[in-house]
C-alpha cells in the first residue's frame, strides 16, 4: 500500500472532526484513535502525546480512505475491525472480514482457564498433546492453545470454508500453520479419528437465543455471521450438542471449555452434571465478573 505524507497539524484537524461526528452518531471517539492506529499506522504515543505534531506524518491510508472507512463506520455500523480487516487479540495482529465474528477480548480468558486447568489436573503443558477448537472462526482460539501449549496439535473446525480461509491465513502469519490442523465440517463430523484421543475441547459457539438476534448492537446485527451467533431458541443447541458429544472424544481427565452467554450458567452447569460424564463442573467470571465460562472434566 503506498503511503501518503500529511501535515501534522491537518492530521489532528481530521482526529478531531471524526472524533465529534462520532459523538453525533454515539459512537466511541476512541475508535479514531483505533483507526487511526490499526488502520493507517499512526504511532499510539503520537496520538496520546497530542499537539504539537511533528510537521508531517507517513500514513500507510491516505486520508480521502480514512475518511471513506469512518463515514462507514458511522454511516452504516460497519465494526471498525472489518474496515480495516484485523483485530489484536492476545499477543497476536489477526485478519477478521464479515466470514468471521470479531474475537472479544474475554474470549482471551479461555486460553489462560485452559492452562491453569491443564496443569491443575496433572496434564503438563511442555506434553505432546491433542486439541481441538470447534467453531474456530479466526482462529483465535487455536492459535491461543498452539501458543500456550508448544507440544500440542490443535484440530480447528468450522463449518465455513471462508472462515477456515481466514483462520489459515492468521495461523501461517503466526508461524503456527505447522501445528494447526483445519477440518471443514459441523461440530465433531471431521474429528470421527480423534475418538478418545484429545487432550482438551475448547468452544466459543453460537449462544445468542434467535429472538435475541435482532435485538443486538447493529454492528453486530447487520454485520457479523448469524450462524456463528444463532443458539437456537434457548441459546443453547450447539452447547447441548458440545456437552453430549465431548466425553467420546476426550480421554479420561480430559478437559472441555466453554464460553457462554450472561444468565447461561446455571443451565450450562446443569447440562454438564446431568451427563454424568464429567468429575468436575467450574464456572469462571469474565473481567467483567459475568459468569462466561464453563471449565469441566471427563471422568
Amino acid at each position: 500500500m503506498v503511503k501518503e505524507t500529511v501535515a501534522g497539524d491537518r492530521l489532528w484537524q481530521w482526529r478531531q472532526l471524526a472524533r465529534q461526528a462520532a459523538i453525533a452518531h454515539q459512537v466511541s471517539p476512541a475508535e479514531v484513535d483505533w483507526l487511526l492506529q490499526q488502520g493507517a499506522d499512526v504511532e499510539p504515543l503520537l496520538l496520546k502525546l497530542g499537539p504539537p505534531f511533528p510537521p508531517e506524518i507517513s500514513l500507510s491510508r491516505s486520508l480521502a480512505d480514512l475518511t471513506r472507512l469512518w463515514q462507514a463506520r458511522l454511516r452504516d455500523r460497519v465494526p471498525v475491525q472489518y474496515l480495516v480487516g484485523r483485530v489484536p487479540w492476545r499477543e497476536f495482529d489477526l485478519a477478521v472480514s464479515p466470514a468471521v465474528l470479531i474475537p472479544r477480548p474475554e474470549t482471551e480468558l479461555l486460553i489462560d482457564l485452559a492452562n491453569s486447568a491443564a496443569l491443575q489436573y496433572g496434564w503438563p503443558v511442555q506434553e505432546v498433546s491433542r486439541w481441538a477448537d470447534l467453531g474456530t472462526g479466526s482462529g483465535a482460539i487455536a492459535l491461543g492453545l498452539a501458543s500456550v501449549f508448544p507440544l500440542a496439535t490443535v484440530h480447528a473446525v468450522d463449518w465455513s470454508e471462508p472462515a477456515l480461509a481466514i483462520a489459515r491465513q492468521n495461523a501461517d502469519a503466526a508461524g503456527l500453520g505447522d501445528r494447526i490442523q483445519f477440518h471443514q465440517g459441523s461440530w465433531f463430523e471431521p474429528l470421527a479419528f480423534l475418538a478418545g484421543q484429545l487432550q482438551g475441547i475448547v468452544s466459543n459457539p453460537p449462544y445468542i437465543p434467535t429472538s435475541d438476534l435482532t435485538h443486538l448492537d447493529p454492528e453486530v446485527a447487520r454485520h457479523e455471521p448469524h450462524a456463528a451467533l444463532d443458539g437456537g431458541p434457548d441459546g443453547l443447541d450447539c452447547i447441548r450438542h458440545i456437552v453430549h458429544t465431548a466425553p467420546h472424544y476426550l480421554k479420561p481427565g480430559g478437559l472441555l471449555l466453554l464460553e457462554m452467554m450472561a444468565g447461561q450458567a446455571p443451565a450450562v452447569a446443569q447440562l454438564l452434571s446431568n451427563t454424568g460424564q464429567y468429575a468436575t463442573v467450574q464456572i469462571h467470571p469474565d473481567l467483567a465478573g459475568i459468569e462466561r465460562f464453563a471449565v469441566s472434566v471427563r471422568r
